[in-house]
């Protein structure tokens, strides 16, 4: 593959709206988007940094399967958040599930039970 060349990280939105998943299991997220385009597939995990790439056969036809799990899911849910539209409360659920107490989308919903313990910390 050519280092030189990354994907938008928008046409790797668009890519998993239509050809992600998300899986949830054993308090651990999974991220995972199949196709048969090698190509494509690759620059995908350079352009994202983590997960892994693995060729799989999905009745009797070739195809390449990238996936991360857990923290690299986090990463790549906070890159793909601003973009997505499909798969956006999914991705919401991954961003709350490693950073519940982030509060940074200009939502004015206040966590009242975590702003009282800050108030007793002095913070």
């Amino acid at each position: 593959m050519n280092d030189n060349y990354k994907l938008d990280i928008s046409y790797i939105t668009g890519l998993f709206d239509v050809k992600g998943t998300t899986s949830y299991r054993k308090k651990i997220w999974k991220m995972e988007m199949s196709m048969d385009d090698r190509n494509v597939m690759e620059l995908v995990h350079e352009t994202l940094s983590c997960g892994t790439l693995r060729e799989k056969k999905v009745m009797g036809k070739k195809q390449w399967c990238w996936q991360c799990v857990n923290k690299d899911s986090l990463f790549v849910a906070k890159l793909l958040w601003p973009y997505i539209v499909i798969k956006l409360h999914k991705i919401e659920q991954i961003i709350d599930h490693y950073e519940p107490d982030i509060q940074e989308l200009n939502d004015n919903i206040i966590d009242l039970a975590l702003e009282r313990e800050r108030k007793k910390r002095g913070l």
